[in-house]
């Protein structure tokens, strides 16, 4: 029995990891490619429908705390968050990320990997508690400094889960993963919204994620059955730390990059206006909030499998998914570009007003978010993590200036615009080097961009007629306007025979006793 058990954990782990196997389906390198992507796209349907779960009850959140707390919380806020960003994705050397495409066994690498991890959050807290206060006066608001030291806390929580998490998102159990952390924010809102009406301010957002941190953890712990321990071995560790510091590295510029406009807005503008800025962001982030971070979490591990059989396997992966992600997200940057203005006047208030014109350019910068996150992914499952190091220095050479004199020149709205123009004329093209260098293929992809970029264009000119059409009335802007323009949007880019096979699978999946009888069956059923 305890032979069988082995081979049985072998063979498991074989299929995990893509090498060939018992795991490795009997039609050789195109059965592998179709089960990777079986896999991938159930754990994507998972993390889809969990992360809608929680980014919508964020959004009912967000639309209860704005109402409670003032612009000035928000811009608190805005800085504590910003360390936390930065501290989430560093906290671990990127031994999560490492976890996920290591080539091998979980039991080999656990022990290490979670030493790791907790030494690495520790020292990182340790620091971040000593520089609080002058992170905080560097972003303008020294009030934040006990709010940067309790959010930060988040940290030594996910420290204790790190290896268990990228367990589920290497084995493809992405609903194991929604699950728990769907339950963590189902604390988290409650706690936030009661104290924030009980005056607490930017420190309710604060307590509340860490509160929701330790229910996420305990069922992150529960899910992934893998034994909790400590251990250390040098080689193990060496080839850890040989992928996962670049790894770490390339997503933490790229996460400085992304909240760099709040430490500039806040230096420059001070708290109030870097509380309207923080709005207008978080709306920009609701697409790669939902979307963005669904595809992350199968991504690593699919292209990871991919590129341990083939270069062009890894290209043909890519060529069929860059096609449907920029498809989805450009009818929904149109909208959010077109409608910003009844959009936030109608969700948050006129007080909020200012966020508005800032919105418009951060919907650009959410199109290039998706794109260049996405090729960081793509860099990182090959294993090329010092490319996304050098694609997001040179990112940076460029974007700091640009928010710095757009801020001095037009305000938060100049930051958006400096923002969004680095992005798309330098980030986008650096990206794109960075993964054609590897020897993945994207011409093949352009032909396939000629619908959507057509149908986004006219969906823009339709959205605005409708919204002129609908003016004095922000409900019938966002309805009408949005909906008219996603419409021609889908006509133009999904094909009709798509729209009849898509149909027809809705159809078949209509019960049984919603749909008439056939004439032969009720002829029967009369007898």
């Amino acid at each position: 029995m305890p032979m069988r058990q082995s081979q049985d954990a072998e063979s498991a782990e074989s299929a995990e990891s893509g090498q060939p196997g018992a795991g490795e389906p009997p039609d050789g390198d195109a059965g592998h490619i179709r089960e990777i992507g079986r896999k991938a796209g159930r754990g994507l349907g998972w993390s889809l429908l969990g992360t809608l779960a929680t980014r919508a009850g964020s959004f009912l959140m967000g639309l209860v705390l704005a109402r409670l707390l003032s612009p000035e919380d928000f811009g608190i806020y805005a800085v504590a968050l910003a360390a936390t960003q930065f501290v989430m994705v560093v906290k671990d050397i990127g031994i999560m990320a490492a976890v996920v495409q290591w080539r091998g066994k979980l039991e080999d690498v656990a022990p290490t990997a979670t030493t790791l991890s907790m030494i690495s959050a520790v020292s990182l807290y340790g620091a971040f508690y000593v520089g609080a206060p002058y992170f905080s006066r560097l972003a303008g608001s020294e009030e934040a400094t006990p709010v940067v030291r309790i959010l930060t806390a988040v940290i030594l929580i996910e420290a204790i889960t790190a290896v268990r998490s990228a367990t589920l998102l290497r084995r493809f159990h992405v609903g194991k993963s929604a699950k728990a952390i769907l339950a963590g924010f189902l604390v988290n809102a409650p706690v936030a919204i009661a104290l924030a009406a009980g005056g607490a301010g930017p420190y309710s957002f604060a307590w509340g994620q860490v509160a929701g941190a330790v229910v996420t953890g305990v069922f992150m712990l529960a899910y992934a059955r893998l034994p909790w321990r400590m251990g250390f071995d040098r080689d193990v560790a060496k080839r850890l730390l040989w992928f996962g510091i670049p790894s770490a590295a390339g997503i933490a510029l790229e996460i400085v990059l992304l909240n760099v406009g709040y430490i500039i807005v806040g230096a420059i503008m001070g708290p109030d206006w870097l509380g309207f800025y923080l709005m207008a962001f978080n709306v920009s982030s609701w697409v790669p909030g939902l979307i963005g971070t669904a595809i992350r979490s199968v991504s690593i591990a699919g292209f990871s499998r991919l590129a341990e059989r083939d270069e062009e396997s890894l290209s043909l992966g890519v060529q069929k998914s860059v096609p449907i992600l920029i498809a989805t997200i450009l009818p929904l940057a149109v909208a959010m570009a077109v409608l910003a203005h009844p959009l936030i006047h109608f969700l948050y208030g006129d007080k909020w007003g200012q966020a508005a014109g800032v919105l418009r350019f951060l919907a650009v910068l959410m199109v290039v978010r998706m794109l260049t996150s996405f090729a960081l992914d793509i860099l990182n499952g090959q294993g090329a993590t010092r490319s996304t190091v050098w694609m997001n220095l040179g990112y940076g050479v460029a974007l700091i200036p640009a928010v710095i004199v757009g801020t001095h020149l037009d305000g938060i709205r100049g930051a958006a615009v400096g923002q969004a123009a680095a992005a798309l004329l330098v980030a986008l093209p650096l990206a794109l080097l960075a993964v054609q260098r590897t020897g993945v293929r994207l011409r093949p992809v352009l032909p396939q961009l000629v619908r959507p970029l057509a149908g986004a264009a006219v969906s823009f000119a339709v959205t605005v007629g409708l919204a002129a059409l609908t003016e004095g009335s922000q409900f019938l802007q966002l309805v009408v306007g949005g909906a008219g323009g996603l419409l021609v949007y889908v006509l133009i880019v999904v094909p009709p025979h798509q729209m009849r096979t898509v149909g027809g699978h809705v159809m078949e999946r209509l019960p049984a006793a919603h749909r008439q009888p056939a004439p032969a069956e009720a002829t029967s059923k009369e007898r």
